[in-house]
């Protein structure tokens, strides 16, 4: 390692001494005066054979490979669109510049003014009729940026990571396609895009252990938000029948390849609809997204293939059921969910109740099983504050739950607008809060003062974008899908 670090810092010493020269003969390293006309794709896509040296063109790019064949001289130079040689003449364009041009380096980023041409192999090149350095790169691109020991390193890296390994671009040109696809998709439904706030006084809206911060001029602590529902709700009552918001929650919870403290969501919620028509949004929205941006119903994720055409629904209670052969339908008696539970190694804690181990039941045994799109529905009320009861069992909820590839893609429910039940709920939360879980739900009396005010009743729903974006992407990590993921500090 030491002999990598020591090369590094020569080839280091080596492009500031060429700075150095740069600007002792004149030469702007770091100039801001070139326009160009056109991009890569462009050029690569509508060259015509016979074009003439009387059509110029002007593009700029970063050097990605360099060939010096002493008279004459190849590169590759990449912009945003695509990559493209170019082939420079000493005496075409003349011996200071041809020095010039040879003394560059593979990162250095330059506008090039030239006509196209077809090599005898039929390469489209720019025949260079002049050129200007734009930026000096005073760090070599390293050669081989792939495998599993430089993964971290791509992640705290990334501006590299995504200069050298075009198809990390290519993930992150799908993300923004799938975002805009959602967008287009629930704004022809008749939704509305809004923003609510990130720093709340009240952490709500998710069971969640919250960053917290200060506002010095208030002088009071806020939360980071874990989730805009009790905000977009509360424009429910104020007469906003059709919102949703796709944003940044913040959750001071552990790293793994599925969880990022800082993640993206889209929450929508539609007045005079329920769980079931929040389940046929989800289901054609992802439907529509996947045709539009990938343009098949069927993708593969980490090496499993999953249709799109095929969804299928079951209960909580039946789930756990069929994949841990253990009946909860009728258990009502704590000490008969705690028997199940020791007989088959589920861990509770002092004040679970049954709807809690119910819960546990169906994370340690169901959830990795599905794989195929799978709504879980009717959630325990004990797990589900937000939700409305189901009127046939009113220990349960109208609530979902959308498993793909045995990871939560969505969550979705009737919402709870009787503002008596949902205070009782609050209550409920406050005392598993103050019995020791910090990620049970706090009381918040201004949610329930916008209640009181009447809240039509409605449905709502909930997406991962960042899930959604690794199952299209094939990534199985969520850091293949956030530009700049959260990582240990760096050691020096």
């Amino acid at each position: 390692m030491a002999d990598v670090e020591n090369d590094l810092n020569e080839l280091m010493v080596e492009r500031r001494k060429k700075l150095a020269a740069l600007e002792e003969a004149g030469v702007e390293a770091y100039s801001n005066d070139f326009r160009r006309d056109s991009i890569i794709e462009d050029l690569l896509d509508n060259f015509e054979e016979g074009s003439s040296d009387e059509e110029v063109f002007k593009v700029a790019g970063r050097i990605m490979a360099l060939r010096d064949h002493g008279k004459s001289s190849f590169a590759d130079i990449a912009d945003m669109s695509g990559r493209i040689q170019v082939y420079v003449k000493k005496n075409k364009i003349g011996e200071e510049a041809y020095n010039l041009f040879t003394s560059l380096n593979i990162g250095d980023h330059i506008g090039i003014e030239g006509s196209l041409f077809k090599t005898r192999s039929g390469e489209v090149t720019v025949r260079v009729q002049d050129f200007k350095l734009l930026s000096k790169s005073l760090r070599p691109l390293p050669e081989k940026w792939h495998g599993l020991k430089d993964v971290e390193l791509r992640y705290r890296q990334r501006y590299v990571d995504l200069v050298v390994n075009p198809e990390v671009k290519e993930k992150f040109i799908l993300r923004s396609r799938i975002l805009h696809n959602i967008r287009r998709y629930l704004e022809d439904n008749g939704f509305l895009e809004v923003q609510t706030p990130l720093m709340h006084p009240i952490a709500g809206g998710a069971s969640a252990r919250p960053f917290i911060t200060h506002h010095n001029a208030l002088d009071t602590d806020l939360y980071m938000r874990i989730a805009p529902e009790l905000y977009l709700k509360r424009l429910l009552v104020g007469g906003f029948e059709k919102v949703f918001e796709i944003g940044k929650n913040m959750r001071n919870e552990g790293l793994s390849t599925k969880h990022n403290p800082e993640f993206t969501s889209m929450e929508l919620y539609e007045a005079y609809a329920d769980y079931k028509d929040m389940m046929t949004i989800t289901e054609d929205l992802i439907k529509d997204t996947a045709q539009n941006v990938l343009g098949t119903m069927e993708v593969e994720y980490d090496g499993l293939n999953i249709d799109f055409s095929n969804w299928e629904e079951m209960t909580m209670i039946d789930s756990i059921k069929k994949y841990a052969d253990v009946d909860f339908s009728n258990v009502e008696d704590i000490e008969e969910a705690r028997s199940l539970a020791d007989k088959k190694g589920i861990d509770y804690k002092d004040g679970m109740e049954v709807g809690d181990i119910i819960n546990e039941f169906f994370e340690e045994f169901v959830e990795e099983k599905l794989i195929q799109p799978t709504f879980i529905t009717q959630y325990p009320v004990e797990v589900s504050p937000l939700a409305k009861r189901n009127p046939a069992n009113p220990k349960f909820t109208d609530r979902f739950e959308l498993f793909i590839a045995g990871n939560e893609i969505a969550n979705a429910f009737s919402e709870l607008n009787d503002p008596i039940d949902q205070k009782s709920r609050f209550e409920a939360q406050t005392k598993q809060r103050e019995a020791g879980d910090d990620e049970a739900h706090m009381m918040d009396e201004d949610f329930i003062r916008a209640l009181e005010y009447g809240m039509p009743p409605a449905g709502g729903l909930g997406i991962g974008i960042d899930r959604l974006i690794m199952l299209l992407t094939n990534s199985p990590s969520i850091r293949e899908v956030i530009f700049f993921p959260h990582l240990r500090p760096e050691s020096n």
